[in-house]
């Protein structure tokens, strides 16, 4: 089931990078433009945190990385939530890197922002650092585990076939045990 929902998570993680990351990453890249001329610095050489287009993509780039983060670094998520994605962000730069014309061809919406975006991260090469951040929790063994297991808690299959009794504890019968007998300090064969 955690999975499962995991799979569900990677939808809305590859959602959120196409849609919220690469909206933002455009309307962060572009250069602003007053009265038919460029101008070469963002909010006139001013301060950022007073210009909203900035704020605003700045705001989707950051949920959408915080997102990523949390699905990527949370032990209790699935790896399948931040590793599905970045596998396909990983095999969309190489066919990228194999052909290129092809690869840009495919992206969805590229006639809006969203496309657009999108298209600027992979020719930067973002999506692919992206990706490979993205795909390091499906190489930890312990990400596949149930979490219980790694509480102390029995699993399903480490489960023992007979119950215990009620009050014992498995180290309640380490007063009858014996000493096991050792061998002469001379005598190496026993």
């Amino acid at each position: 089931m955690r999975h499962l929902i995991g799979f569900g998570l990677a939808l809305a993680v590859a959602a959120a990078v196409f849609f919220g990351g690469s909206w933002g990453y455009l309307r962060l890249l572009r250069v602003p433009v007053a009265n038919g001329t460029a101008i070469t610095l963002p909010a006139n050489g001013g301060s950022l945190l007073r210009d909203g287009s900035v704020l605003w993509s700045f705001g989707a780039l950051a949920a959408a990385a915080l997102l990523v983060g949390v699905c990527a670094a949370l032990p209790v998520i699935s790896p399948l939530a931040a590793g599905l994605p970045g596998l396909a962000l990983i095999g969309l730069t190489a066919w990228y890197g194999a052909n290129v014309r092809q690869a840009v061809r495919y992206i969805p919406l590229r006639a809006d922002a969203f496309g657009e975006g999108f298209e600027a991260m992979l020719f930067n090469g973002v999506l692919a650092a992206a990706g490979l951040v993205m795909v390091v929790p499906l190489f930890i063994p312990s990400r596949w585990r149930h979490q219980g297991a790694q509480a102390g808690e029995p699993t399903p299959e480490a489960a023992p076939a007979t119950p215990a009794a009620a009050g014992t504890l498995p180290s309640s019968d380490w007063a009858q045990t014996a000493p096991i007998p050792q061998a002469p300090p001379g005598d190496i064969w026993g």
